[in-house]
């Protein structure tokens, strides 16, 4: 195998890239190893494709079981099959950070594939972008790299930023906050942040840190391209013909600010237009028709809003649209409901309570057998642009805003030994104009709210845009819509309470944005932050009470661990009698000896004492009742719980003596009895006289016998 190996270190720790002929059929590729964690990424550009108007980027994730020493954990399914949500994420993460650097006239097929060979304690999304940025680098595809890309921590117990950490430092109580940023020259043009209400100006000092590592990786990157890069290839500029041009001229661009600033809008005016070059030049390329709209309408809302302060549908460059929140009153039936409008974005967010055991079981080769009690999905049907098209399912972009939408309200929601509940939020995206992801944030608070879950305080979001010039001029808008996100440089989501930052995610159009302008659209992010905080409480101050009355009653007690086999039996015999007799819906135990009971109409409270007399452990004075189950000539046995039984000697029957033992008790019989010692092996010793005295009288039994001497007192 040839192989040329390169070396840097990235926080404290050796990062390698080999390039070898493993993969020579490709254009780009390279193998980064990074602790125990290697990546090999992958470029391929394909053939000329006729008739397309967007650039055909696609970037695959892939993780193979194989890369953590593990089989897939279905007895049915050993192959892998779709990506994991957790694959699709960090997808999302490579392309958001190297599409903005292509030419995006290119009409030739691009492909990224990222396989995760070894997975050890680092993270690999973060190899995954560097070597995107190096496969393509060193490539001959056509793109404007490299890229840097970093993921920083911050310890909660004191100030010291961590570069890359790892999966252990990344666990919950040990970072504040968990941000990716990706960048070159001094911009940053990809930023993933999940955050525990972290506070703006945290943030402003880890994307400057961010920066000066993307200095240093792209010294680094541009230092092997220069050394083993191939030619770029040099594909054909794309012209626009003269007879398009001047149609245009003539039939659009006189009434392009009417209708790009008007009620018709942009689209209308499109459609209008590539009728017109249809009609008259009907030989034409539709494609090149289309871009040119495109290019005109962009040139057009830049210079707009630059020299002018012009936004397409009036507003101010800091002003949100109209606001609406609605908490519950949509159904008598969903545990929990919240209905938010922001302009012509309307969202309702449906929520469902459930028992632990209804918990998502995750089984990926990052998260193996672990479950997951809070669940956030997003529909974007096709009637909410006014579309029609396939119903069910869910793509890329899906997972991503639902994801989202989760970071952003974890950090609110309850500990599990408080509130058990498994939580599914669903928001479905009942009309968009920009920025659904963030109305779903609020939508869910609401819902969350409805529903009776202790949230420490509401959570709201807003989209940021960006439009700016070469010469560095630039203007910042909040609350973005459609036109403004597909025509701006930068769409900026920012989430969080009136503490802080929850979650944030940003990606351009352009090269990048400095650390300056972004915190200038944080800062601004948080004022409009607040007010729709004002608005979700005017609708509702602070979660309801009591949960919905058809949302199951989760009850929940410990058990000693030695215990658990007891409670569950041999082959689950135990535990499913338990469940057969009570009615309840579900019992889940866990490691540690916690026994979630869910369950409706009482059948909780029911399978709840069945468990706590089952472990019940006695004491000596306590009282009880139980039936006689056997009778010897020296005592006999009376069961006083679900699993304990205990003896009764026949000096403990009554206060004298009693000849025959069968002519005070009978088998079946129920009996007040005291515990009078549990012995070193566990054995219980009863008595009857101790816990009523006056039994044996009132049966009759002193008219058959002669008082019993007392013992003897020892001297």
């Amino acid at each position: 195998m040839k192989k040329q190996v390169f070396t840097t270190t990235v926080g404290g720790k050796e990062l390698t890239a080999e390039f070898n002929d493993l993969t020579d059929q490709t254009n780009g590729s390279v193998l980064l190893h990074y602790g125990d964690t290697n990546v090999l990424v992958t470029a391929v550009m394909g053939g000329e494709r006729e008739g397309l108007n967007w650039f055909p980027l696609s970037v695959e994730f892939e993780e193979k079981f194989y890369a953590a020493g593990a089989i897939l954990g279905s007895r049915f399914k050993r192959r892998e099959g779709m990506p994991s949500e957790e694959a699709i994420l960090s997808a999302r993460a490579v392309d958001r950070t190297i599409r903005p650097l292509f030419d995006h006239s290119i009409r030739r097929d691009v492909q990224v594939v990222v396989s995760v060979m070894s997975l050890g304690d680092e993270d690999p999304d973060i190899l995954g972008i560097i070597g995107a940025s190096l496969a393509l680098g060193v490539s001959d595809i056509p793109w404007a790299g490299p890229v840097g890309a970093v993921r920083i921590g911050k310890k909660i117990d004191t100030e010291e930023l961590v570069i890359n950490p790892n999966y252990s430092e990344r666990e919950d109580g040990v970072s504040e906050f968990d941000l990716i940023a990706c960048g070159k020259d001094g911009k940053i043009n990809m930023i993933e942040v999940g955050g525990k209400e972290t506070k703006e100006e945290l943030l402003n000092e880890a994307l400057n840190k961010a920066v000066l590592v993307h200095n240093e990786l792209q010294k680094w990157q541009e230092g092997i391209i220069t050394e083993i890069g191939k030619e770029k290839i040099e594909l054909p500029t794309r012209v626009v013909a003269d007879d398009i041009k001047n149609l245009f001229e003539t039939e659009v661009q006189p009434k392009m600010s009417e209708y790009v600033f008007g009620e018709k809008g942009a689209y209308t005016l499109k459609e209008e237009w590539m009728a017109v070059v249809k009609e008259q030049l009907p030989e034409a390329s539709a494609a090149d028709a289309g871009d040119l709209f495109e290019e005109k309408v962009d040139e057009l809302v830049h210079t707009e809003a630059l020299e002018n302060d012009r936004r397409q549908d009036g507003r101010n460059m800091d002003e949100i649209r109209n606001l609406y929140a609605q908490a519950g009153g949509f159904s008598k039936v969903i545990h929990g409901t919240g209905i938010f409008y922001r302009g012509g974005t309307h969202v309702l967010s449906a929520l469902t309570l459930g028992g632990p055991g209804d918990a998502q079981l995750l089984d990926t080769i990052e998260n193996q057998d672990t479950t997951k009690h809070y669940m956030h999905h997003y529909n974007f049907p096709p009637f909410s642009v006014g579309e029609t098209g396939r119903i069910g399912g869910f793509n890329r972009r899906a997972t991503g805003h639902g994801a989202l939408a989760e970071k952003a309200l974890v950090p609110v929601l309850p500990e599990k030994d408080k509130f058990p509940y498994t939580i599914r939020v669903v928001s479905e995206v009942m009309a968009s104009n920009g920025s659904s992801s963030q109305a779903s944030i609020c939508g869910s608070t609401l819902a969350l709210m409805d529903a009776g879950v202790p949230i420490k305080r509401p959570v709201a979001g807003i989209a940021m845009g960006l439009m700016s010039n070469k010469e560095g001029k630039y203007k910042i808008l909040t609350d973005i819509q459609g036109p403004e996100d597909h025509f701006g440089d930068m769409d900026l989501k920012v989430a969080g309470t009136t503490e802080g930052i929850t979650a944030m995610q940003m990606d351009v159009k352009i090269e990048g944005a400095t650390v300056p302008v972004l915190m200038e659209a944080i800062q601004q992010a948080k004022n409009a932050r607040l007010q729709i905080l004002e608005v979700i409480k005017a609708a509702i101050a602070e979660p309801r009470t009591d949960i919905h009355p058809l949302a199951p009653k989760i009850l929940t007690l410990k058990v000693k661990v030695d215990q658990i086999g007891l409670v569950i039996g041999s082959g689950g015999k135990t535990i499913n009698g338990i469940k057969d007799e009570s009615g309840v819906d579900d019992i889940t135990i866990e490691d540690d000896g916690s026994v979630f009971i869910t369950g409706k109409n009482g059948t909780a409270e029911k399978a709840f004492a069945m468990i706590e007399e089952l472990v019940h452990e006695y004491i000596p004075g306590e009282m009880c009742e139980g039936e006689v189950t056997r009778i010897l000539d020296f005592g006999a046995f009376v069961k006083i719980g679900a699993n304990a039984e205990g003896m009764v000697h026949i000096s403990e029957i009554a206060p004298f003596r009693i000849e025959n033992i069968r002519d005070a008790l009978k088998e079946g019989e129920h009996v007040k009895v005291a515990v009078k010692e549990v012995d070193e092996k566990g054995r219980i010793n009863l008595s009857i006289k101790a816990a009523d005295p006056g039994w044996a009288e009132r049966k009759g039994l002193n008219a058959k016998a002669a008082p019993q001497p007392k013992p003897p007192t020892q001297k």
